[in-house]
């Protein structure tokens, strides 16, 4: 089992859009986005179609289309991103149920339930305290002479 890097690829895609419009404000295509991403270009326009519907990045057709941030980066939270990519918790409970016959398989997924009720409260709260401008620094703080595309 892997972990969902959804919400990593969308702070991705948002932090690197902050970085290019401090030096212009034109659209930037999925194509220029994939490339620093490393992915597919459909992999982003997905995630941008998301980010767009919760009004975090606008669209632009035409001669210069591309995509833009809908607010600054410091208006951002990374919760706004997690609700946006319609993610629920980082923690699931089995895909099938389990055998309810079981003593364990009867109670597992109630005890689970709170427990992981409880740390995704936590990760909401931390998400909410920590915005796109902030990843955007802390990232550029870790390759020194970074701060150009």
């Amino acid at each position: 089992m892997s972990a969902n890097s959804r919400l990593t690829v969308a702070v991705h895609i948002l932090s690197w859009m902050a970085l290019v419009a401090r030096k212009r404000a034109d659209p930037v295509t999925s194509e220029r986005i994939a490339l620093s991403v490393n992915t597919n270009p459909v992999v982003i326009r997905r995630t941008l179609g998301l980010l767009h519907k919760a009004g975090l990045v606008r669209s632009h057709r035409g001669v210069n289309a591309g995509w833009t941030l809908a607010k600054s980066a410091a208006a951002i939270t990374l919760r706004d991103v997690s609700a946006a990519l319609e993610q629920e918790g980082p923690f699931g409970l089995h895909a099938s149920p389990p055998n309810p016959g079981c003593p364990v398989g009867r109670g597992i997924q109630p005890a689970l339930s709170r427990v992981y009720g409880s740390l995704d409260h936590l990760i909401q709260q931390h998400l909410a305290r920590t915005t796109i401008e902030q990843v955007l620094a802390d990232t550029l703080s870790m390759t020194p002479g970074s701060n150009g595309i």
